[in-house]
């Protein structure tokens, strides 16, 4: 789950991270009043999950309420890469004297934490890592020990911090990876992180991301940080249902079981796509091991809910759940969902029980559905289906 930046200097704040005052509004009433509040020159920022705000018109300086007001009233409402900013953050303003880079992730392909800190901060990080790569420090984080006093001022010399520097930042990296352990993140990330007039350092903007994992066992709290308004409604849910589901943009729907089985699937239909007028993956959906008729028609219901998809690719490999229970859960499927379900699926069954499976659906002799012998197969037939 990614945070919005307020709730991301809420997090910094709790875990004694430098941050600015920074009061949340909904109108520009509220702006103005946060901004009296606050007092002095304050920055009126959107709040939405993209980057590139300031570029599209979404941070403004305000030197006072009455331009806060004027500030909030051009941004809400704004369109920034697809999002409608519905909330800002006014925050206090801070004389700059120099921006930082710092950032801590999961680093899945080494199964480890990844540092990336630099000297030099600001809204073009992503084009210094390319063309600058040498001036972005990379530096392995092991989880068993993290980051402490010591491992700070490593990152911050390996970032470019000179020895007056280094010192100061390596204290609030700390903290930042209290942030990050504390709250089971995947992500903490400030730009910029900055030295201002009179020597401070302070985050002055955070991104946030929380493993759902960590927060569904460790911290229900979280739930609370989730803004339901603004889910996709499929992807919401698929959640309810307790089912794996991410939409893309595609014509034809995905069901599989274990998400290595659906990646590929993926992968295979976006391949016979090219051929049927490129269509595409309309979603990922892992089932998990179990197929019931109760998991099914939830899966589904939830795609053929999705106005993109023409047709619907189930693909299982039955192993501790067998193809036969797989296939009464897809015929049953179809009967609870009825005259919903009215776009044609094609099943491809292997494994445990496979032979019997198939004859289950043959059976059945729905004509929403068609067997494929193979992934390929059925990618293929899929893809000329929703193409059709």
């Amino acid at each position: 789950m990614d945070l919005y930046e307020y709730q991301a200097r809420d997090l910094f704040e709790k875990y004694e991270v430098p941050v600015l005052p920074g009061i949340i509004a909904d109108t520009p009433e509220e702006a103005k009043a946060a901004a009296e509040k606050i007092g002095g020159v304050v920055v009126v920022k959107a709040q939405v999950k993209t980057g590139g705000r300031g570029k599209a018109g979404g941070v403004k300086v305000a030197k006072n309420a009455y331009e806060a007001y004027e500030a909030a009233k051009a941004i809400l409402g704004l369109d920034i890469k697809g999002h409608v900013v519905k909330r800002v953050m006014v925050a206090a303003g801070a004389q700059i004297e120099r921006e930082f880079y710092f950032s801590v992730l999961l680093d899945r392909s080494n199964r480890s934490y990844l540092s990336l800190c630099s000297v030099e901060g600001g809204m073009e990080i992503e084009e210094l890592a390319v063309t600058r790569p040498d001036a972005l420090a990379r530096v392995e984080v092991n989880p068993l020990t993290g980051i402490d006093s010591a491992k700070a001022l490593e990152i911050a010399r390996a970032g470019g911090f000179d020895d007056d520097l280094a010192p100061k930042v390596a204290d609030v990296f700390v903290k930042l990876y209290d942030v990050y352990r504390g709250e089971g993140a995947t992500l903490v990330e400030v730009n910029p992180l900055i030295l201002d007039g009179s020597g401070n350092i302070i985050a002055l903007d955070g991104k946030v991301t929380l493993d759902d994992n960590a927060s569904e066992v460790r911290h229900p709290e979280h739930e609370e940080l989730e803004d339901k308004s603004a889910a996709d409604p499929l992807e919401a849910k698929a959640k309810a249902s307790g089912l794996n589901y991410v939409k893309l943009d595609g014509q034809v729907g995905i069901i599989g079981n274990g998400a290595g089985l659906v990646m590929s699937t993926l992968d295979v239909v976006a391949y016979a796509g090219e051929k049927h007028g490129g269509v595409k993956p309309a979603n990922f959906l892992d089932i998990g091991g179990g197929a019931s008729a109760t998991v099914m028609a939830a899966g589904l219901d939830v795609i053929l809910g999705d106005a993109q998809v023409k047709s619907v690719f189930v693909n299982v490999f039955g192993g501790i759940t067998s193809c036969v229970a797989v296939a009464e859960g897809i015929v049953k499927a179809l009967e609870i969902l009825g005259d919903t379900a009215t776009k044609p699926l094609v099943v491809r069954l292997d494994g445990n029980q496979v032979d019997e499976g198939r004859a289950i659906l043959a059976a059945a002799n729905n004509p929403l559905v068609t067997l494929a012998a193979g992934m390929d197969e059925g990618a293929d037939k899929a893809a000329e289906l929703a193409n059709a």
